[in-house]
């Protein structure tokens, strides 16, 4: 236990250095920045910091300002939104099927095969605008309709955004689900990064909001709220209502985005061909998600976007005490919205 304990401190250290040396990367004024802003312990990273309401390491706060700062939408721009380990892998291959069919119309050589959905449709926090690690991209040349992925909550998007007419879909989960699938997806790739973190601690944080893009009942209701004050805008989706009706979905987003499937096409099974594709099964079992890599640097295995999901799992996790907890914050915040999630028990 005693040389077990100081491995972990040798890994801490070595990680608090990293941290450091990000940080000695990041612009003066992002240095400042982050010197004035409350810091509570991290997930991944030694530190999160509180940052236009919500947590985020330092590096995704210089990212952010940088998107706030540079990114100019396009009226055709899509956007997948949604709090981390919602069914966000998922949501971005079936956009990326759906927006791109006509290129595709066999699917023996489509990009899925081939490539991670965060490849296809990329993050503006972790790859278009990450120039800790050099990644900036210039995407005034992308082929329309763009596709960018994000978990930014609405409130801190980049004002174009707000300010075109592209559009957003959303996705959320039921919180017990999420915080389950973040732990353990947390965990996995820990070992590259800090000491594994205790399911209690881990629970402790998220009921107190203080993880990445969090608090998560800010996020969605962010979110939640735009898309009932602009339905044209933000099409917003529930990962149990998407797994319970994917084709009624599938649909419901092709209108949304001004390319509804023919008659034709469904004829065809074009619908189901592109739900076959993007299932949790076929993109599994590809190469490129059992072996392939995302990121640079902070490398993480594609397979640790795929782990089971399933609705309801946080069952074989969360004690009777722990879902109390919980269910009072969740009643507490989402009560007088409107918004409401099934119970799974």
């Amino acid at each position: 236990m005693a040389q077990k304990n100081l491995t972990d401190f040798t890994k801490h250290q070595s990680i608090v250095g990293q941290e450091e040396s990000e940080e000695n990367k990041l612009s003066p004024n992002c240095k400042e920045l982050i010197l004035s802003l409350p810091r509570e312990k991290g997930w991944i990273t030694p530190y999160l910091y509180l940052f236009q309401g919500f947590w985020y390491a330092a590096a995704e706060i210089q990212a952010i300002n940088n998107f706030q700062n540079h990114f100019q939408a396009k009226d055709s721009d899509i956007i997948v939104a949604s709090v981390p380990k919602s069914g966000t892998t998922w949501l971005k291959a079936l956009i990326y099927a759906i927006v791109n069919r006509q290129y595709f119309p066999s699917l023996e050589n489509h990009p899925l095969l081939t490539f991670n959905p965060h490849e296809l449709v990329p993050p503006f926090e972790f790859i278009i605008y990450d120039d800790i690690y050099n990644q900036i991209h210039d995407v005034s040349n992308m082929a329309e309709p763009r596709l960018f992925g994000t978990h930014v909550p609405f409130t801190s998007l980049a004002k174009s955004i707000k300010e075109t007419n592209c559009k957003i879909i959303y996705i959320c989960r039921n919180l017990f689900d999420t915080f389950i699938s973040t732990w353990t997806f947390v965990n996995e790739i820990m070992p590259q990064f800090l000491p594994t973190l205790p399911l209690e601690e881990a629970f402790e944080r998220y009921c107190k909001g203080i993880i990445g893009f969090g608090p998560s009942w800010n996020h969605i209701l962010d979110y939640w709220k735009e898309s009932i004050n602009r339905p044209d805008k933000v099409l917003f989706l529930k990962y149990e209502d998407l797994k319970e009706d994917v084709n009624f979905n599938v649909k419901k987003m092709a209108e949304f985005l001004g390319c509804p499937f023919t008659q034709e096409e469904e004829s065809s099974g074009v619908t189901e061909n592109i739900i076959k594709l993007c299932s949790f099964e076929k993109m599994k079992e590809l190469k490129v998600n059992k072996f392939g890599t995302m990121g640079k640097n902070r490398i993480i295995e594609n397979k640790y976007f795929f782990r089971k999901a399933e609705i309801g799992d946080w069952t074989n996790y969360l004690s009777p005490s722990l879902v109390r907890e919980l269910s009072n914050i969740i009643e507490e915040k989402f009560s007088a919205s409107g918004l409401s999630f099934k119970a799974y028990e």
